[in-house]
C-alpha cells in the first residue's frame, strides 16, 4: 500500500525554513527602547551628558578637590533620578550626604534612603552597596579606604546585571579601583549674592568637566547653578 504524500502543512526543517523562522523571531522579539536603557537627566547637567541621560548598568565616577562641589554634583545626579520616579540609595561614610543638602539639590527625600556605616561596619561596605543595587535605580557610594579591585569588578557586574547606575564618590583616602563609563569632575566656581538679612552667599556657579568612553569620549565642560 502506497504511503500518503507528506502533508503540505507539516513544518519544514531545511536550512531555508530555519532562516525564515529566525527572521520572524527577530522581527517579533521585544524591543528594548532607548529610554528603558537610560535614566534621563534634564537641564544644564543633562546637556553635558551623551543623550542627556545616564546609561543604566554603568558606573559613574564623581571627583573633585575638597570644596570643589563633588558632593553637590552627585546630589544633582540623584535629583535627576528621583525626579524621573526612581529610588536612589546612598552609602554615607563621612556624614556628608545629609538630607538637607540633598533636598536643596532637588532630591525627593521620600525616595532617598541613606545607609550610614560606622567604622565597625566598613568591611561590609561592598555588601551594602550590592544590596542597594538590587533594589534601586541609582546608588551613591562614598568609597572606603579599603576599596579593592575585586569589589569594584563585582559591583560593576551587579550594576550591569540589575540595570542600575552606580555613582562612586572617591575620597582623599580612596580612589575607585575600577573602570567607569563616565567621569564627572567638579572644578569649583565663584559664589555670588547675599541672602537678605542672613549674611550668607546665596548661590554658586559650579563648573564641571565630563569625560568617559564611547559617546562620552569628547571632553565637555559647563556650569551648574547651585544654591548655597
Amino acid at each position: 500500500m502506497a504511503s500518503a504524500p507528506p502533508s503540505r502543512h507539516l513544518p519544514r526543517r531545511d536550512d531555508a525554513a530555519r532562516a525564515r523562522l529566525a527572521a520572524v523571531a527577530n522581527r517579533t522579539r521585544p524591543v528594548t527602547l532607548a529610554r528603558e536603557r537610560s535614566l534621563p537627566v534634564a537641564g544644564p547637567l543633562g546637556e553635558l551628558l551623551p543623550g542627556a541621560a545616564l546609561t543604566r548598568g554603568t558606573v559613574v565616577r564623581v571627583d573633585g578637590a575638597p570644596g570643589a562641589g563633588a558632593t553637590s554634583l552627585a546630589f544633582a545626579l540623584a535629583a535627576a533620578a528621583t525626579q524621573a520616579g526612581e529610588w536612589v540609595g546612598a552609602v554615607d561614610l563621612a556624614g556628608t550626604l545629609g538630607a538637607e543638602a540633598a533636598a536643596a539639590a532637588g532630591v525627593a527625600l521620600e525616595r532617598f534612603p541613606v545607609v550610614r556605616l560606622g567604622s565597625d561596619a566598613i568591611e561590609r561596605w561592598a555588601t551594602v552597596v550590592a544590596a542597594l543595587l538590587d533594589g534601586v535605580g541609582l546608588v551613591l557610594a562614598e568609597l572606603p579606604r579599603h576599596a579593592r579591585v575585586g569589589d569594584a569588578r563585582r559591583l560593576a557586574a551587579r550594576a550591569r546585571e540589575r540595570g542600575a547606575v552606580l555613582v562612586v564618590l572617591p575620597t582623599a583616602a580612596a580612589r575607585w579601583p575600577g573602570d567607569a563609563a563616565l567621569h564627572l569632575v567638579a572644578e569649583g566656581g565663584p559664589w555670588s549674592g547675599l541672602e537678605p538679612g542672613a549674611g550668607l552667599l546665596a548661590s554658586r556657579a559650579l563648573q564641571l568637566r565630563v569625560e568617559g568612553r564611547g559617546a562620552a569620549a569628547r571632553v565637555r565642560r559647563g556650569g551648574l547653578a547651585r544654591a548655597g
